[in-house]
């Protein structure tokens, strides 16, 4: 299948919801690290995704951040080099289409962690916050009164787990960040 067959989908899906043909550019660009005159190339020629992905020399290494379900399927576990690759930019597409901030769909480091400066080498859990657990998690947290990755520490892995939302891998990021300040979660 070609970048091209499905490219006027994705444009027709953001300007659906009042979004641009430019903010989808943006966004390819923004994961493959083509350039404008690149991109438009690979559409003309109708480039298969596995030759779109595999020439460009500049993926994004902020993709792992990339996450949640599309098509039914987690991103997180999909194995599959290709398949990843591509539900990573279907996932793009559904955030612009959602209308999510571009600052937040290219996860620019200040819409991603506010008030932590993008050079900032300090751990979360130094800066007072909860770590990028995912929105699910925090806001599970929140219904708790928890703002603060030492306010965690009063609750036990299984009383989180049971929390709608908060899953193994919020548990293991905020366990990872309580050892960091020399704490742990309450014992069962």
């Amino acid at each position: 299948m070609s970048v091209a067959s499905v490219y006027p989908h994705y444009v027709a899906k953001a300007e659906r919801k009042g979004r641009t043909k430019a903010e989808v550019d943006d966004i390819i660009r923004w994961l493959t690290g083509y350039t404008q005159r690149q991109l438009d190339a690979h559409l003309q020629k109708k480039t298969a995704f596995e030759a779109f992905f595999a020439q460009a020399a500049g993926i994004n290494p902020l993709r792992h951040l990339i996450s949640g379900v599309v098509c039914g399927v987690r991103i997180e576990n999909i194995e599959e080099p290709l398949m990843k690759e591509i539900r990573y930019l279907d996932k793009l597409i559904d955030e612009l289409a959602a209308g999510r901030s571009m600052e937040k769909i290219l996860r620019k480091a200040d819409a991603i962690t506010p008030g932590v400066p993008k050079k900032s080498k300090a751990p979360m859990a130094q800066a007072g916050r909860l770590p990028n657990i995912g929105a699910p998690a925090t806001r599970a947290l929140a219904a708790l009164g928890v703002t603060t990755t030492a306010q965690a520490a009063k609750y036990s892995a299984r009383e989180l787990l049971a929390l709608h939302g908060f899953g193994p891998r919020a548990l293991a990021i905020l366990e990872r960040e309580l050892a960091g300040i020399k704490r742990s979660l309450k014992r069962n």
